[in-house]
């Protein structure tokens, strides 16, 4: 079975769109980015391409007054797919928060 160029290029954006993975961290104290599991991890419900929607997390609850190293916002692929099949009425985003373990 030949594809065209048209169905390959095709499925090739659609590999990558559906294997894309976007993400926002801030670090306060700046320096590298962690990669030890979030003290802190929720998905949060946006709608209509994330446009409608803001969440807020309590950073002094969640670390419990401790010092926060890290905070992080993703579209992972699960959520990407939870959008593209409710056509992107409902857009979740993971929201994830490390904190200064002494």
């Amino acid at each position: 079975m030949a594809f065209t160029l048209w169905q390959r290029t095709l499925l090739l954006f659609s590999l990558l769109t559906l294997s894309a993975c976007t993400s926002v961290t801030i670090r306060p104290s700046g320096g590298e980015k962690l990669h030890r599991e979030p003290d802190y991890i929720d998905s949060k419900a946006f709608y209509l391409f994330g446009l409608i929607g803001e969440h807020e997390v309590d950073v002094n609850q969640v670390c419990e007054g401790a010092e926060v190293e890290q905070m992080q916002t993703i579209i992972s692929s699960n959520d990407y797919l939870l959008g593209l099949i409710t056509l992107f009425i409902y857009s979740p985003r993971t929201a994830k928060v490390w904190c200064r373990h002494e």
